[in-house]
């Protein structure tokens, strides 16, 4: 949830923006940050090139977890959860990674720590996961970039 309050903040939007909000948003920034405008500034440049870098990444992370794209993808993801098994899952600062059969992998967005140690110590962390998991936290595709 921290990464989530943090990219809204740098990109001075609220959760209910729209995707057509968020580009608008997104080129602007990008527009006052990149690093084109800052040749023959090194500190400039470099300052811009981050900044930029922290732009982009909050723009894709938003957009992946806007409703419009969650009722895009929705679909997908039914299908994966209902017909796929878990391959392999891993818990980094609050999102829970799991790998599918089907080779979709998701991301599912502050988890707290005992609910993925119960899913870790559960007779079945497949079915753990249906019951606690996989309908109840905010999620996302992950795709080869993130």
């Amino acid at each position: 949830m921290k990464k989530i309050v943090e990219y809204r903040k740098l990109l001075n939007v609220d959760k209910t923006a729209e995707l057509k909000d968020l580009k608008t948003i997104y080129r602007n920034a990008m527009k006052e940050c990149h690093p084109d405008k800052f040749q023959g500034n090194d500190a400039g440049l470099k300052e811009a090139e981050e900044k930029s870098k922290l732009v982009i990444e909050a723009y894709h992370f938003l957009v992946s977890i806007n409703p419009e794209t969650i009722k895009l993808n929705l679909p997908e993801y039914t299908e994966t959860i209902a017909t796929s098994s878990i391959t392999d899952y891993k818990f980094v600062e609050g999102r829970l990674i799991i790998d599918f059969s089907n080779g979709s992998v998701y991301e599912y967005i502050s988890v707290p720590k005992a609910t993925y140690v119960k899913m870790v110590n559960a007779e079945s962390p497949g079915r753990f996961a249906k019951r606690h998991i996989l309908n109840s936290f905010t999620w996302r595709k992950k795709t080869n970039q993130d």
